[in-house]
Protein backbone atom coordinates (compact mmCIF):
# COMPACT_ATOMS: atom_id res chain seq x y z
CA UNK A 1 0.00 0.00 0.00
CA UNK A 2 0.97 3.66 -0.76
CA UNK A 3 2.05 5.80 2.46
CA UNK A 4 3.30 9.25 2.58
CA UNK A 5 7.30 9.35 3.47
CA UNK A 6 7.44 11.04 6.66
CA UNK A 7 10.44 13.37 4.93
CA UNK A 8 7.89 14.93 2.65
CA UNK A 9 5.82 16.13 4.95
CA UNK A 10 6.78 19.54 6.16
CA UNK A 11 7.38 19.08 9.92
CA UNK A 12 5.39 22.03 11.56
CA UNK A 13 7.85 23.39 14.98
CA UNK A 14 4.51 25.55 16.55
CA UNK A 15 2.91 21.90 16.72
CA UNK A 16 5.54 19.89 17.81
CA UNK A 17 5.90 17.68 15.31
CA UNK A 18 8.31 14.61 14.93
CA UNK A 19 6.85 11.76 12.71
CA UNK A 20 8.15 7.84 14.16
CA UNK A 21 8.88 5.82 11.12
CA UNK A 22 11.44 3.42 12.84
CA UNK A 23 9.13 0.13 12.39
CA UNK A 24 11.23 -1.88 15.08
CA UNK A 25 9.91 0.55 17.34
CA UNK A 26 6.25 0.91 16.39
CA UNK A 27 5.70 -2.82 17.00
CA UNK A 28 7.21 -2.80 20.38
CA UNK A 29 4.80 0.46 21.34
CA UNK A 30 2.15 -1.60 19.91
CA UNK A 31 3.18 -5.08 21.61
CA UNK A 32 3.18 -3.04 24.70
CA UNK A 33 -0.27 -1.63 24.04
CA UNK A 34 -1.61 -5.48 23.57
CA UNK A 35 -4.40 -4.30 21.69
CA UNK A 36 -7.62 -6.23 21.57
CA UNK A 37 -10.41 -6.25 18.43
CA UNK A 38 -12.86 -4.74 21.13
CA UNK A 39 -11.19 -2.11 22.20
CA UNK A 40 -12.06 1.63 22.46
CA UNK A 41 -9.00 3.43 21.14
CA UNK A 42 -8.28 7.58 21.71
CA UNK A 43 -5.01 8.32 19.48
CA UNK A 44 -3.50 12.00 20.37
CA UNK A 45 -1.57 13.04 17.93
CA UNK A 46 -1.65 10.50 15.08
CA UNK A 47 0.43 12.52 12.33
CA UNK A 48 0.85 10.43 9.38
CA UNK A 49 -0.67 7.45 11.10
CA UNK A 50 2.27 5.20 11.85
CA UNK A 51 1.00 3.82 15.04
CA UNK A 52 -2.82 4.51 13.94
CA UNK A 53 -2.42 2.03 10.87
CA UNK A 54 -0.97 -1.27 13.20
CA UNK A 55 -4.39 -0.30 15.61
CA UNK A 56 -7.05 0.19 12.69
CA UNK A 57 -5.91 -3.08 11.38
CA UNK A 58 -6.81 -4.90 14.83
CA UNK A 59 -9.70 -2.71 16.09
CA UNK A 60 -11.03 -2.09 12.41
CA UNK A 61 -12.04 1.52 13.79
CA UNK A 62 -10.34 4.02 15.88
CA UNK A 63 -11.07 7.66 17.22
CA UNK A 64 -8.00 10.29 16.73
CA UNK A 65 -7.10 14.06 17.93
CA UNK A 66 -5.48 15.88 15.14
CA UNK A 67 -5.14 19.48 15.74
CA UNK A 68 -3.06 19.98 12.40
CA UNK A 69 -5.71 20.13 9.48
CA UNK A 70 -3.05 20.08 6.94
CA UNK A 71 -1.89 16.60 7.83
CA UNK A 72 -5.62 14.96 8.25
CA UNK A 73 -5.97 14.11 3.96
CA UNK A 74 -2.25 12.13 4.15
CA UNK A 75 -3.59 10.65 7.63
CA UNK A 76 -6.60 9.57 5.30
CA UNK A 77 -4.75 8.44 2.83
CA UNK A 78 -2.58 5.98 5.00
CA UNK A 79 -5.08 4.14 6.65
CA UNK A 80 -7.63 4.04 4.14
CA UNK A 81 -9.10 0.89 3.28
CA UNK A 82 -7.68 -0.23 6.87
CA UNK A 83 -10.78 0.25 9.31
CA UNK A 84 -13.36 3.17 9.97
CA UNK A 85 -10.61 6.25 11.02
CA UNK A 86 -12.99 8.75 13.41
CA UNK A 87 -10.87 12.26 12.90
CA UNK A 88 -11.51 15.25 15.01
CA UNK A 89 -9.60 18.06 14.07
CA UNK A 90 -9.28 19.88 17.56
CA UNK A 91 -6.90 20.87 19.93
CA UNK A 92 -6.55 17.43 22.65
CA UNK A 93 -6.59 20.12 25.83
CA UNK A 94 -10.38 20.94 24.14
CA UNK A 95 -11.86 17.48 24.58
CA UNK A 96 -14.40 16.10 26.46
CA UNK A 97 -13.20 12.36 26.55
CA UNK A 98 -16.68 11.26 27.96
CA UNK A 99 -17.89 11.14 24.66
CA UNK A 100 -16.13 8.64 23.69
CA UNK A 101 -16.98 6.14 26.44
CA UNK A 102 -20.13 4.91 25.10
CA UNK A 103 -18.16 2.02 23.83
CA UNK A 104 -16.31 1.02 26.87
CA UNK A 105 -13.32 1.86 28.90
CA UNK A 106 -11.03 4.45 27.11
CA UNK A 107 -7.42 3.19 25.76
CA UNK A 108 -5.69 6.46 25.35
CA UNK A 109 -2.18 6.51 23.32
CA UNK A 110 -0.49 9.40 21.57
CA UNK A 111 2.47 10.90 20.67
CA UNK A 112 2.24 14.01 22.64
CA UNK A 113 3.47 17.26 21.91
CA UNK A 114 6.63 17.60 23.79
CA UNK A 115 6.05 21.29 24.76
CA UNK A 116 2.04 20.76 25.77
CA UNK A 117 2.50 17.35 27.35
CA UNK A 118 1.92 17.97 30.78
CA UNK A 119 -1.39 20.28 30.25
CA UNK A 120 -2.57 17.80 28.34
CA UNK A 121 -2.13 15.08 30.82
CA UNK A 122 -3.27 17.42 34.13
CA UNK A 123 -6.74 17.46 31.39
CA UNK A 124 -6.84 13.80 30.92
CA UNK A 125 -6.65 12.57 34.84
CA UNK A 126 -10.28 14.61 34.48
CA UNK A 127 -11.26 11.62 33.34
CA UNK A 128 -9.83 8.57 34.89
CA UNK A 129 -12.95 7.46 35.29
CA UNK A 130 -13.74 6.60 32.15
CA UNK A 131 -10.07 5.36 31.24
CA UNK A 132 -8.70 2.26 31.74
CA UNK A 133 -4.91 3.03 30.30
CA UNK A 134 -2.79 4.73 28.56
CA UNK A 135 0.24 4.88 26.67
CA UNK A 136 2.21 7.52 25.44
CA UNK A 137 5.66 8.82 23.84
CA UNK A 138 7.36 11.46 25.88
CA UNK A 139 9.91 13.44 26.40
CA UNK A 140 12.59 10.65 28.39
CA UNK A 141 12.95 13.58 31.17
CA UNK A 142 9.43 13.98 31.76
CA UNK A 143 8.83 10.28 31.74
CA UNK A 144 11.44 9.89 34.58
CA UNK A 145 10.04 12.64 36.82
CA UNK A 146 6.55 11.19 36.16
CA UNK A 147 7.87 7.87 37.82
CA UNK A 148 10.51 9.33 40.25
CA UNK A 149 10.24 8.26 43.88
CA UNK A 150 11.43 10.37 46.91
CA UNK A 151 14.61 11.06 46.98
CA UNK A 152 15.49 11.43 43.47
CA UNK A 153 16.69 14.88 41.62
CA UNK A 154 13.79 14.90 39.53
CA UNK A 155 11.42 13.82 42.40
CA UNK A 156 8.81 16.16 42.17
CA UNK A 157 5.41 18.02 41.59
CA UNK A 158 4.74 16.22 38.61
CA UNK A 159 5.47 13.00 40.24
CA UNK A 160 2.97 13.48 43.17
CA UNK A 161 0.57 14.35 41.40
CA UNK A 162 0.43 11.72 38.60
CA UNK A 163 1.02 9.18 40.83
CA UNK A 164 -1.33 10.01 42.87
CA UNK A 165 -3.83 9.09 40.68
CA UNK A 166 -2.13 6.68 38.17
CA UNK A 167 0.11 3.51 38.56
CA UNK A 168 2.95 4.57 36.39
CA UNK A 169 5.62 2.71 34.62
CA UNK A 170 8.46 3.81 32.14
CA UNK A 171 8.65 0.68 29.62
CA UNK A 172 11.38 2.12 27.32
CA UNK A 173 13.51 4.69 25.67
CA UNK A 174 13.26 5.74 21.68
CA UNK A 175 16.04 7.25 20.00
CA UNK A 176 16.14 10.80 18.19
CA UNK A 177 17.10 8.76 14.90
CA UNK A 178 13.53 6.94 14.69
CA UNK A 179 11.89 9.92 13.95
CA UNK A 180 11.86 12.78 10.56
CA UNK A 181 13.09 14.83 12.07
CA UNK A 182 15.41 13.80 14.54
CA UNK A 183 14.32 15.44 17.86
CA UNK A 184 17.36 16.81 19.94
CA UNK A 185 16.19 15.07 22.86
CA UNK A 186 15.82 11.50 23.13
CA UNK A 187 11.62 9.93 24.15
CA UNK A 188 10.44 7.29 26.03
CA UNK A 189 7.05 5.44 26.48
CA UNK A 190 5.26 5.78 29.22
CA UNK A 191 2.52 3.59 30.76
CA UNK A 192 -0.09 4.69 33.15
CA UNK A 193 -3.37 3.21 34.43
CA UNK A 194 -6.08 4.77 37.29
CA UNK A 195 -4.43 3.34 40.78
CA UNK A 196 -5.29 0.29 41.96
CA UNK A 197 -5.05 1.45 45.37
CA UNK A 198 -6.98 4.41 45.18
CA UNK A 199 -5.50 7.13 47.83
CA UNK A 200 -8.21 9.14 50.29
CA UNK A 201 -8.03 12.58 49.62
CA UNK A 202 -10.65 14.50 51.11
CA UNK A 203 -9.88 17.72 49.53
CA UNK A 204 -7.77 17.18 46.03
CA UNK A 205 -7.69 20.84 45.19
CA UNK A 206 -5.86 21.52 48.90
CA UNK A 207 -3.40 18.57 47.70
CA UNK A 208 -2.67 20.19 44.26
CA UNK A 209 -2.29 23.28 46.44
CA UNK A 210 0.22 22.19 48.96
CA UNK A 211 2.28 19.75 46.45
CA UNK A 212 2.70 23.09 44.56
CA UNK A 213 3.88 25.11 47.30
CA UNK A 214 6.33 22.64 48.49
CA UNK A 215 7.82 22.03 44.86
CA UNK A 216 7.80 25.48 44.23
CA UNK A 217 10.01 26.29 46.96
CA UNK A 218 11.96 22.80 47.08
CA UNK A 219 15.19 23.94 48.94
CA UNK A 220 13.30 25.33 51.63
CA UNK A 221 12.63 22.98 54.88
CA UNK A 222 8.97 21.81 55.30
CA UNK A 223 8.75 24.08 58.11
CA UNK A 224 9.22 26.88 56.31
CA UNK A 225 7.32 26.16 52.74
CA UNK A 226 4.08 25.43 54.63
CA UNK A 227 4.74 28.12 57.83
CA UNK A 228 1.61 29.81 57.00
CA UNK A 229 -0.59 26.18 56.84
CA UNK A 230 0.85 23.95 59.81
CA UNK A 231 3.42 24.39 62.73
CA UNK A 232 5.96 21.97 63.33
CA UNK A 233 4.54 20.31 66.77
CA UNK A 234 1.82 19.40 64.07
CA UNK A 235 3.92 17.94 61.07
CA UNK A 236 5.77 15.89 64.10
CA UNK A 237 2.83 14.46 65.16
CA UNK A 238 1.99 13.07 61.70
CA UNK A 239 5.35 11.51 61.86
CA UNK A 240 6.93 13.59 59.56
CA UNK A 241 10.68 15.64 60.33
CA UNK A 242 9.55 19.30 59.30
CA UNK A 243 13.48 19.96 59.11
CA UNK A 244 13.16 17.89 55.65
CA UNK A 245 12.65 19.10 52.00
CA UNK A 246 10.05 18.69 49.86
CA UNK A 247 11.85 15.85 47.50
CA UNK A 248 12.16 13.73 50.75
CA UNK A 249 8.98 13.04 51.90
CA UNK A 250 6.55 10.33 49.89
CA UNK A 251 3.21 10.88 48.40
CA UNK A 252 1.43 9.15 51.36
CA UNK A 253 3.17 11.53 53.37
CA UNK A 254 1.83 14.47 51.22
CA UNK A 255 -1.64 13.09 51.08
CA UNK A 256 -1.56 12.77 54.96
CA UNK A 257 -0.64 16.66 55.54
CA UNK A 258 -3.24 17.32 53.09
CA UNK A 259 -6.05 15.32 55.17
CA UNK A 260 -5.16 16.78 58.20
CA UNK A 261 -5.56 20.57 56.68
CA UNK A 262 -8.52 19.49 55.62
CA UNK A 263 -10.06 18.48 58.53
CA UNK A 264 -8.54 21.92 60.14
CA UNK A 265 -10.81 23.60 58.09
CA UNK A 266 -8.34 24.65 55.63
CA UNK A 267 -8.79 25.88 51.91
CA UNK A 268 -6.70 25.43 48.41
CA UNK A 269 -5.78 29.37 48.94
CA UNK A 270 -3.41 30.56 51.10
Amino acid sequence: MKTFDPSTHRAKKRFGQNFLHDMGIIDRIVHSIRVQPEDNIIEIGPGLGAITKQLLVITKSINVIELDRDIIPKLKFNCDGLGELNIMQTDALKVDYRQFAEKGPLRVVGNLPYNISTPILFHLFKYLDQIKDMHFMLQKEVVLRMAAKPGSKVYGRLSVMTQSVCDTQMLFLVPPESFTPAPKVESAIVYLAPRKEKLDIKDPGLFSAIVTEAFNQRRKTLRNVWKNRIDTDSLEKLAINPTLRPEKISLEEFVKVSNYLSDAGAFSGR
